[in-house]
């Protein structure tokens, strides 16, 4: 009988703990990986806790976040970023050479699920495809996503 009260507990214990984790990844729409599958870039991002480390370039240790490509290796990191009400984040972003940087913002629609990046001043996102610059659009739309690894 014990046994039976104490695998009930177990079950509860559980059930009330994986329904506060799910309710608290809703309340923090800014902690997450999104994607946009047209240009194959993405962000990477905890702008509660910045403690998102750039793959291969730990020398930057923990930053907001990044955005990147699945067709290059290069990233763009989020160097501050400033949570303006619950769905709408301010940006500043450099590239990871320091030599280009832009300011953005990033709102969340949490009826689509989904989020606009709009660059909104200095230089302009841009990747390389096939040796190519590609330009970034000033306005991205990205969707949560699972990860996806790079080429690199």
């Amino acid at each position: 009988m014990r046994r039976f009260f104490f695998a009930i507990i177990c079950v509860a214990i559980s059930i009330v703990a994986f329904a506060q984790d799910t309710k608290s990844a809703a309340a923090k729409p800014f902690h997450t990986y999104i994607y946009n599958k047209e240009y194959m870039v993405y962000l990477d991002i905890n702008l509660y806790d910045n403690d998102i480390k750039v793959p291969g370039q730990d020398i930057f240790g923990n930053v907001p976040g990044y955005f990147g490509a699945s067709r290059d290796s290069r990233k763009w990191l989020i160097t501050s970023a400033k949570l303006d009400g619950t769905n709408k984040a301010s940006l500043d972003i450099i590239n990871d050479y320091g030599s280009e940087d832009l300011t953005a913002t990033l709102t969340y629609d949490p009826k689509q699920n989904t989020y606009t990046l709009r660059q909104t001043g200095g230089s302009r996102l841009k990747i390389v495809v096939s040796r190519k610059w590609v330009k970034i659009p000033t306005e991205i739309t990205l969707v949560p996503h699972e990860r996806v690894a790079d080429m690199w």
